[in-house]
């Protein structure tokens, strides 16, 4: 399974995942610049990314939790989600999205 990644710099990815596992598990293994501090806890919002519009609807609604998390951050859009809390599946292969200034490691992005 594929998802693409567009990076805070612009450059694009198409990054391999299998099924199960987090999205912010797949950008954070292939190295692109994403925080991802808790590992998939929902306890922090390092792991913000911007889902493409056309893929919003294949997506399960963002839970309470991820609501108070996003909060949290300066650049949230009606598109943010936490890359934690989306799993890969058949579902969403060929996922597009595009990681937010807020979820970089360095200032760099920023």
């Amino acid at each position: 399974m594929k998802i693409l990644v567009t990076d805070q710099m612009g450059a694009e990815h198409e990054l391999e995942g299998l099924e199960g596992w987090r999205v912010m598990e797949v950008i954070r293994d292939w190295g692109l610049n994403i925080k991802a501090e808790c590992g998939g806890a929902c306890s922090c919002a390092t792991c913000h990314v911007f889902v493409a519009e056309e893929w919003l609807d294949r997506l399960s609604p963002r839970t309470d939790e991820e609501e108070d998390m996003l909060d949290t951050v300066p650049d949230v859009r009606e598109t943010s989600r936490l890359s934690c809390q989306i799993l890969m599946s058949e579902a969403i292969d060929g996922l597009a999205v595009t990681l937010a200034p807020s979820a970089a490691r360095d200032d760099t992005a920023a």
